[in-house]
Formats: C-alpha cells, structure tokens, sequence
C-alpha cells in the first residue's frame, strides 16, 4: 500500500491546496490513499463540517484532528456519525469521535489512529496505554496502520514511535507544523518522522501573520494572530507498505502550490 499522510491544514490557503490538489496528487504519486490532519482547517482553529465534506468529496479517505478538534461545536456531529474521522485516541471515553477507522484502499484496508502527546500540553490519558488499545481492537482487520502522533516535544514522538516499531505501518508527527529531517525506517519495519510539516502559507509564524506575531511578542499587546497567505506548500511523507504492513519506505513530501491553483479551487 502507498499512501500519503499532510500535516496540519492551517487556515484557507492550506485548505484551498488540498483540495485543488489531491485528486492529482494520487494519479501522480500511484497513492492508494490520502489522510490529512485537518484540525487548523478553519481559520486556524478547528475544522467546519463543510470543510470536513468537501476534503472527503475532493479524494481524502481520513482526516484525524488534535488539540483544538473541538474549537468549533459544529464538527461534534460530523465526530458522531462519520467513519472518516478520528479523535485522539487519549481523549476521554465519552469525548465525542470515533477513537480509529479503518478505510477501504485500491491495495486493502488502512487503519488511521490519532494520539495525543503530554508533554507542554493538556493533561490527557496515556497514550501508549490508548494505542494498546486502538491496535487490539483493530487486530485482524488491517492491512497497513498509520498513526498520528500530535504532539510537542520531539522526544515525546520519538518514544512513541519507538514503542510501536514493527507493529504499525508509519508514527508520523504533527502540531508543530515545521516539517522534521528524520524520516526514515525504524529497526522493527516501522517509518517515522517527528513532523511532517504543516499544508498552508510558510512565509509566516507557523502559519500566522508574521507582522502581528511579532508586534505581540514585542509589546505583549493581544491581537488576533491571522493565517497568512504567501507561499503556500503541502507537505507531509509518503509511505509505502509491505505485505505484512510494515514500511518499505518513506520519503518527506513537500509541493508549492501557485496562487492560480488556489484561485480555481476557492471559485468551485
């Protein structure tokens, strides 16, 4: 199986680039499937069901979310329903989403599981006991596994990814949108890298207007930090899996997306 995972979709323009660009992205790169996280798709913060429909109706086959996956109440329904979507897998029981999916690809059946790391982050459960738990329920029904590793700290990822070398397909990071040089195969068969990177504008603050985080930082003057728009990019790793579900291979993804592409999608 080959599949491509994005990082975090930030704002409009990175919204906008997966959308032109998906369909195209599959026939070009012979991808069985694309997952994206998508938690930053709305302005920044959170994704809007609109936005989750038409990433699935451009080619997506998951989206996984993070920490602000409940910035906007309206996805709550989209989390209850679909089987397209996952929360992390360390959020409460009664938190509203699907803890895994397991999606139908031209080369088998594609498990997606989110985590949440701990570290410089919101208290939540523990993740490797969560993960134990997405893989045994899942055991048997999968052909290859990804898993979504959002978190802060490098050595949070690390250990996951080292904890679960040889049992899933690829621990791919997301959260701080500057893409990792790390990519690489682990011991056990098992790819990985601390981030991927994120999808939308790189002439900026992680995503933000560089003018108004700077002002903040310099006089501790609040203001709304806005998405900005130049230089937008995808970036994220595709992985190509065996036969028995572990990596073959990875290599870190990253593609401009000019202005008149972004301009088509936003008319459709």
């Amino acid at each position: 199986m080959r599949f491509l995972f994005l990082g975090d979709v930030v704002g409009k323009p990175g919204y906008s680039a997966v959308l032109a660009r998906t369909r195209d992205l599959k026939e070009k790169h012979s991808l069985d499937a694309v997952i994206v996280n998508a938690e930053n798709a709305a302005d920044g913060a959170g994704l809007m069901p609109r936005q989750y429909r038409r990433l699935i109706d451009a080619g997506v086959d998951a989206v996984t979310m993070g920490d602000h996956i409940y910035r906007r109440a309206e996805i709550i329904p989209i989390l209850k329903e679909s089987d397209r979507i996952v929360k992390p897998a360390n959020y409460p029981t009664d938190a509203a989403g699907r803890t895994w999916v397991i999606v139908p690809t031209p080369a088998g059946r594609l498990g997606v599981i989110s985590i949440l790391g701990r570290v410089f982050m919101r208290p939540v459960d523990c993740p490797f006991t969560a993960v134990d738990r997405a893989l045994e329920e899942m055991e048997g029904h999968t052909d290859a596994i990804v898993v979504d590793m959002h978190a802060e700290a490098t050595g949070d990822k690390q250990t996951l990814a080292r904890y679960l070398d040889g049992r899933v397909s690829a621990v791919l990071g997301t959260h701080t949108h500057v893409p990792t040089a790390d990519a690489h195969v682990m011991a056990g068969g098992t790819a990985m890298q601390c981030d991927v990177g994120m999808c939308g504008p790189y002439d900026s603050v992680i995503g933000r207007d560089v003018g108004r985080v700077t002002k903040t930082t310099l006089t501790f003057e609040p203001c709304h930090f806005h998405v900005a728009t130049r230089d937008v990019r995808l970036c994220g790793a595709i992985v190509e899996s065996d036969e028995n579900g572990l990596a073959a291979s990875i290599e870190r993804f990253e593609e401009s997306v000019d202005a008149k592409t972004l301009g088509k999608c936003a008319t459709k």
